[in-house]
């Protein structure tokens, strides 16, 4: 299995996407965006992407040299339309968006659509939290809805549906709650799958409703589903993911699960709070910092040496694989390298960046 420098991970993928025609500082946010997930642990958003984005671009799904347009404005809130344009690039455009509206009148809101697929999606209320206010977004998959089961059902009806809420602290790294409202990402049972791997058991169920840890059974034919977060309580996570499918899909005009075979776009709901428009500042890290304090402060159960907040693990994960460098599957780099040699590119060149 290849290891990579961070450094170098990102010299791949911005030759590929350079190659497939996107423009340098497109590349830049996309690539960025995605070794950044491999960094933080989440393989399922990372380079595994590399491969994905270069072929929707070459099938003409996602449209490289688009430009991001506010179709409504007002005060505090837009619609925006990316025309297709790669999604970290739509994103991180209605991200600022939204921080710009916070700033000057508290509340900033605003849905994307036609943006492809915008990746990990606690990126952009993080990029919301390290500029000192307080970000939320809900991410629905358009119409497409076959991934994971309703609660009580046993066929794909929803999308993963994940939300993300990032607040800042005083000196530290923000807190950051990112997941998906089913009991796992799509793209970590295809990481499993990559590599051989079985599922942990309550992710997925086959075609049949049967409980199973085979990745396979869920990308069958006819295919599996994943189930809603939650275990014993997931008409909770099930519920979750209805309301994103509101926020995500109804609010940005790109529509909700209808039961599309593929997904060409998010639909996006992202807002931010400006702290200063509600208390002191200083008011709100006294809190935050207390609340932490307060929380740090129980004892560990069996197994546990500390209490992490939400974040921490990823923040961990960044340190250690900047430090000691990003695997890449070889199911994986074998398809980069494939997606590479059909825009022409010399795969040759990145052997000297493998340090396996």
């Amino acid at each position: 299995m290849p290891r990579f420098n961070p450094a170098d991970l990102r010299t791949v993928g911005y030759t590929l996407f350079a190659a497939v025609g996107c423009r340098p500082e497109d590349a830049r946010a996309v690539v960025d965006h995605l070794v950044e997930s491999n960094l933080f642990g989440h393989d399922s958003h990372g380079a595994i992407r590399f491969y994905e984005y270069a072929q929707a671009i070459r099938e003409g799904r996602f449209q490289p040299q688009a430009v991001p347009e506010v179709v409504r404005d007002k005060p505090c809130l837009a619609v925006v339309d990316a025309g297709g344009a790669m999604g970290q690039v739509g994103a991180t455009f209605a991200t600022r968006l939204a921080i710009d509206k916070a700033r000057q009148h508290g509340v900033g809101a605003v849905s994307l659509r036609n943006t492809s697929h915008i990746g990990r999606v606690g990126a952009y209320p993080l990029m919301v939290a390290r500029e000192g206010l307080i970000g939320q977004i809900f991410v629905n998959a358009g119409h497409m809805g076959h991934q994971a089961a309703p609660f009580g059902g046993i066929d794909g009806r929803l999308s993963t549906n994940p939300i993300a809420f990032a607040a800042p602290r005083r000196d530290a790294e923000p807190l950051l709650v990112d997941m998906t409202t089913s009991v796992v990402a799509e793209g970590k049972i295809r990481v499993a799958l990559n590599k051989g791997d079985r599922v942990p058991e309550g992710w997925i169920i086959d075609s049949q409703g049967n409980p199973t840890t085979d990745p396979k059974d869920f990308k069958g034919d006819p295919p599996g589903a994943m189930l809603p977060m939650g275990g014993v309580v997931a008409h909770k996570g099930y519920a979750l993911s209805l309301m994103v499918e509101i926020l995500g899909g109804a609010l940005s005009g790109l529509g909700c699960a209808s039961g599309a075979p593929t997904m060409i776009s998010n639909g996006v709901f992202l807002q931010a709070y400006n702290i200063e428009h509600f208390v002191e500042m200083e008011d709100y890290y006294r809190e935050v910092e207390s609340l932490i304090a307060h929380v740090k402060s129980s004892r560990t159960a069996p197994g546990f040496s500390d209490i992490m907040l939400p974040g921490e693990p990823e923040f961990r994960s960044a340190e250690r694989r900047s430090r000691d460098g990003i695997e890449v599957d070889d199911t994986t780099w074998s398809r980069i390298c494939k997606e590479a040699e059909a825009v022409n590119v010399d795969v040759g060149q990145w052997e000297t960046l493998l340090t396996a």
